[in-house]
C-alpha cells in the first residue's frame, strides 16, 4: 500500500524542510507532493532541493502563483492518482498537524474508512495556542456548517485528511467550486453525499510558530458563501 502527502506551500521556508524531513521518517511507504505557489521567499527552490536529495520520494509541482488552496490540493490529487497512490493524505506546511499521526489515519483508512479526518473536535483531540477569536471562528465555521449541510464529522474545517483513491477517482475533481480554505467543506459535503464512509482520529491542533497565518477575511466570506451554496444545493436535491 503507497501514500503520498501533499503539502501545500506559499512563503514557508521555515518550516518545509523539517516538515519533510519528519514525514520521510514516518513507518509507511509515504512520498511527498509539494506543491508551491510560486513562493517570494525561495520555497519553491527549498522543495527543488530536497526532490533531488531524495528523488524516489519528493516531487515538486511549480504554480505560477498564489492559485488558491482547493486548486492546490486538485493538483496534488492528479498527481497522486496518477501514481497509483492507495492513499491520498493532506496536510498544511506550518506543523499544526502532526506528521506521527499519519500511521493512524492510515491504518483507520485500512479498517475500511474511506476519508479518515484528522480532528480537533473528537475526544483526545484539541487544540493549542490558538487564541479565542480563533477558536471561536473554528468553532462556528464548524457548527455552522454541520448544521445546514448535515454533515456526520465534527471537525469540518480540517485540512488534515487521508483519502482512499476510490473516493477522489469518484469526484468529478473540475467541477468543485470552491479554490481556498471553502474547498475542504465542500470535498467533505461531495464525499459524505457519494454515500463514502468518513471516520476521524484525535489529533492535537498546534497554531503555527513560523511564517504567516493564509487565512483572510476573504477567505471567511467565501467559507460562508459556499456553504450557503451547497445548502442550496442540499435543499433542492440537485446532483452534487
Amino acid at each position: 500500500m503507497t501514500a503520498r502527502v501533499i503539502v501545500p506551500t506559499y512563503n514557508e521556508k521555515e518550516n518545509l524542510e523539517p516538515l519533510v524531513q519528519q514525514l520521510l521518517a514516518q513507518p509507511l511507504d509515504l512520498g511527498v507532493i509539494v506543491v508551491d505557489d510560486n513562493s517570494p521567499d525561495g520555497t519553491g527552490n527549498i522543495a527543488d532541493r530536497l526532490a533531488t536529495e531524495h528523488p524516489s520520494r519528493i516531487q515538486v509541482i511549480h504554480r505560477a502563483g498564489k492559485l488558491g488552496l482547493g486548486t492546490a490540493y486538485i493538483a496534488g490529487f492528479r498527481r497522486a492518482l496518477d501514481e497509483g497512490a492507495d492513499f491520498i493524505i493532506t496536510m498544511d506546511a506550518d506543523f499544526s498537524h502532526p506528521p506521527e499521526k499519519i500511521p493512524e489515519m492510515v491504518a483507520k483508512a485500512q479498517q475500511g474508512y474511506d476519508l479518515v479526518i484528522g480532528s480537533r473536535y473528537v475526544r483526545g483531540g484539541r487544540a493549542v495556542e490558538c487564541t479565542l477569536p480563533r477558536k471561536a471562528l473554528s468553532w462556528g465555521a464548524n457548527a455552522f456548517a454541520r448544521t445546514l449541510l448535515g454533515l456526520k464529522a465534527h471537525d469540518t474545517t480540517a485540512g488534515f485528511r487521508c483519502y482512499r483513491r476510490e473516493v477522489l477517482a469518484s469526484i468529478a475533481l473540475d467541477q468543485i467550486f470552491s479554490s481556498g480554505y471553502s474547498f475542504l467543506m465542500e470535498m467533505l459535503y461531495m464525499v459524505q453525499r457519494g454515500g463514502w464512509r468518513v471516520g476521524e482520529v484525535p489529533i492535537i491542533f498546534c497554531n503555527r510558530q513560523q511564517g504567516v497565518s493564509k487565512i483572510s477575511r476573504n477567505e471567511i466570506y467565501k467559507a460562508l458563501y459556499t456553504v450557503l451554496r451547497l445548502f442550496r444545493r442540499r435543499i433542492f436535491a440537485r446532483p452534487a
